[in-house]
């Protein structure tokens, strides 16, 4: 079996060692792990080809090949085909899809291709040559990254004529880029929570991960090692079955994915619009829709793709499915019973059991309920009072004592549900305002 040619790093030493070392063909072979029969073949091509010292500095090892091997006619042998790396990275962002099976695949359609080493050597300095954001891997349907812009945007009050900038939320997928944006008329927790209402519902599926910046709206305790999250936030979260992983402080890399997006954005829709004029919130988002979708369906030159054929391809299959029904914003308030065994909530108070007085309870606001909970198990749940300073008591919730007083019975407790005319959800109780 013929032994493998040495490269022309090697052969520079054998030549070296001989011609400016002075080794004798036995020395040199010990040094170069190589046989002594190849040291005589490798000076006598050397010979034959003219071959003084020092060779010239300005001789690349093409050339030094073709001058020892004139016979070799690489010329002739057909190229070795390339992988289209661009596939090769988006096939990477499925799950389970390895670099390993993909060589094999790109060997099964070209029996003469590059071996595996080459393979990934080759991929990891294509990566290599990209932009920062798309160096980054992300599986499909993984993650999404989400913040917003800096820059702002005017809505005119038609009647008034008074001026309200609009903040931009923008989303980005991590595997295919895919951009989702809507406008808000703040940062505050209810607009942040309804963007992402809004992002899952254009995008018709969840990921597994939403990173965020450290709003102050989401992230209550900015620590890099265990960041509070903002009760509601965390609620949103678990109505669609996701985890919410904030980025690090001061560590813009986390989330770099979003941060290009959000410059995008600024670019391609913001600066587009600076010369319009918006009467209304719809309006505004009307247009951001449409110049969304025109830059999703932009080719990207690094894939030869769009982000919407990658996010059809790639993230779409892999996303989780919605939940039945878009999340119902509420907020969370801790409270401490009042010894009248009521929780105050917006200048309303609600009854709990009367054995939880002087104890905390976590109050779930939405927009017709308030439920009390103690220790995660629901204890209270109430229709939201339509006035202030209103008292909301269930009956079961008061001790014996309260219920038997004179003059206090279950019939005038029905007639005072029916003269305040409430919607109160008994749930098998009756509901009493005093």
């Amino acid at each position: 079996m013929p032994t493998e040619r040495l490269s022309m790093r090697r052969i520079r030493d054998l030549l070296r060692l001989k011609f400016e070392n002075g080794l004798s063909s036995r020395s040199i072979a010990a040094s170069l792990g190589i046989s002594k029969g190849a040291v005589g073949d490798y000076l006598q091509r050397a010979q034959v080809a003219g071959l003084g010292w020092p060779i010239p500095g300005d001789l690349t090892d093409t050339a030094l090949e073709r001058m020892l091997f004139p016979g070799v006619r690489q010329a002739l042998a057909p190229p070795r085909t390339e992988p289209n790396w661009a596939y090769i990275d988006q096939e990477m962002r499925r799950t389970g899809v390895t670099r390993s099976l993909l060589w094999q695949e790109y060997r099964v359609e070209h029996p003469d291709g590059f071996g595996y080493a080459w393979f990934c050597e080759h991929y990891d300095a294509w990566k290599k040559r990209l932009s920062p954001t798309m160096r980054q891997s992300h599986a499909a349907g993984e993650k999404v990254f989400v913040d917003f812009a800096g820059d702002t945007i005017d809505v005119i009050d038609p009647l008034t004529g008074a001026v309200q900038a609009m903040k931009l939320f923008v989303a980005a997928l991590g595997a295919s880029s895919y951009i989702y944006s809507e406008a808000r008329p703040s940062e505050g927790l209810a607009d942040w929570i309804g963007c992402h209402v809004g992002m899952f519902a254009f995008f018709g599926g969840v990921t597994a991960i939403i990173v965020c910046d450290n709003l102050k709206a989401a992230v209550t305790n900015p620590d890099r090692y265990d960041p509070g999250l903002n009760r509601t936030y965390q609620d949103m979260a678990r109505h669609y079955g996701t985890t919410v992983i904030p980025a690090r402080p001061y560590k813009p890399r986390d989330k770099a994915k979003v941060e290009q997006s959000v410059l995008l954005v600024e670019r391609w829709v913001l600066a587009r619009l600076r010369n319009q004029r918006f009467f209304s919130l719809a309006e505004l988002n009307l247009a951001i829709t449409d110049l969304v979708a025109e830059l999703n369906a932009r080719i990207m030159k690094a894939y030869g793709a769009s982000r919407a054929e990658l996010f059809a391809t790639v993230d779409a299959p892999a996303l989780r499915p919605l939940p039945a029904e878009p999340y119902a914003f509420a907020i969370w308030k801790r409270c401490r019973v009042a010894p009248d065994y009521h929780v105050e909530v917006n200048g309303c108070w609600y009854s709990v059991p009367y054995r939880l007085i002087r104890e905390l309870v976590d109050v779930r606001i939405a927009d017709r309920t308030v439920e009390a909970f103690h220790k995660g198990e629901r204890v209270a749940s109430h229709a939201k009072s339509p006035g202030r300073r209103g008292h909301t008591t269930i009956a079961d919730h008061m001790p014996a004592s309260h219920l038997n007083r004179p003059g206090f019975t279950g019939g005038q407790n029905s007639r005072r549900i029916a003269r305040y005319g409430t919607d109160t959800k008994e749930e098998d109780h009756e509901a009493v305002f005093t």
